[in-house]
């Protein structure tokens, strides 16, 4: 089989974020090898992102959640796919068990950086330069390259969205178009400390609507709380659609609003591979690291010498470097 046509297996992340910023490096193999076939194996959440990206050509179920080892259940799906005869993998994870399914599928060439001592079962082992490549979008990508290169430009995400797939959102959920909307994504997976105040949000929701906008609250189950403090705080008139949407049906109605507001999570990602207006508000968080990619974002973070302490929880109580920024700030870049 030619060059053109490899079979590529990419060892997907866990996390919306970095399955987003995954994108850059399905672009990147495609712009080298434009005839390749990319699968990713990956947990079946995310299958809603992969199937609005292109490049991929087979999401493929990884049943093991974050963090579970399961030797004798990596060994046989590594067995399982022997049968598809891959030319490389690519392990996006740095953890010694993800390189595990590739090793079992005797896939000939294995890449990824070395991680956790990963000798043997990466044999295209790459040493992680942390000063060169200082975003993870940069490091997924190198793993396209060769070991001397080094080119640090990537492609941006760019999620693909079907029309249909928007007219029925707006159909299932009943959703007015007849207003401008802003999104408020008030959620962050890791932790508080990189969640802006809900009385914040509040405050600019409560504006945004005095100006005839609609105001849309995105989320997961996880996020139902905080969310609904939002909604009551603006005696219910945000649209809350926190827990009652698949990530799907979530991304889809994203692709619908005019403006997003994000702390930096899983949805600030999406919303910038929709290439949407983004304010993203940073605070435990770094972001030169995981910046949204995309060039109408505007990022905003106070650069408190405390800060990025990377930590879940505040380890001072207090919060400033979000706290600190005010819903006035926020407004006035959306404006």
């Amino acid at each position: 089989m030619s060059e053109n046509r490899k079979k590529i297996l990419v060892i997907g992340p866990s996390w919306v974020g970095d399955m987003v910023m995954a994108q850059s490096l399905f672009m990147t193999l495609k712009e080298q090898q434009p005839k390749s076939h990319i699968d990713v194996l990956a947990p079946a959440w995310s299958f809603p992102l992969l199937d609005r990206m292109p490049e991929v050509t087979e999401a493929i179920e990884m049943p093991l959640t974050h963090g579970q080892f399961g030797w004798s259940l990596r060994k046989k799906i590594g067995k399982q796919l022997q049968h598809k005869h891959y030319h490389q993998a690519i392990i996006l994870p740095n953890s010694w068990k993800s390189a595990l399914i590739p090793f079992f599928a005797k896939i000939p060439l294995r890449t990824g950086i070395i991680g956790e001592v990963r000798w043997g079962l990466l044999n295209d082992a790459r040493q992680l330069n942390k000063q060169k490549l200082t975003m993870t979008v940069q490091r997924f990508v190198a793993l396209a390259l060769a070991k001397d290169q080094q080119n640090l430009v990537y492609p941006k995400p760019v999620l693909e969205i079907k029309q249909l797939d928007q007219q029925a959102v707006i159909k299932q959920f009943n959703v007015d178009q007849s207003k401008k909307v802003v999104a408020l994504c008030p959620g962050a997976e890791y932790g508080p400390a990189k969640q802006w105040p809900a009385q914040h949000y509040a405050e600019l929701a409560k504006q945004k609507i005095s100006d005839g906008w609609a105001v849309w609250i995105f989320g997961s189950v996880k996020d139902q709380l905080v969310s609904e403090q939002i909604n009551q705080l603006t005696e219910h008139r945000c649209h809350d659609f926190s827990g009652k949407t698949s990530l799907a049906e979530a991304i889809d109605l994203m692709s619908l609003v005019d403006v997003v507001v994000s702390n930096d999570s899983g949805l600030m990602h999406v919303a910038a591979a929709l290439n949407k207006k983004l304010v993203a508000i940073y605070g435990s968080s770094d972001p030169k690291f995981t910046p949204p990619l995309n060039e109408d974002a505007n990022i905003l973070n106070l650069n408190l010498e405390c800060a990025p302490c990377f930590k879940r929880e505040c380890p001072f109580g207090h919060t400033h470097c979000l706290v600190n920024i005010l819903p006035e700030k926020v407004l006035a870049e959306i404006d």
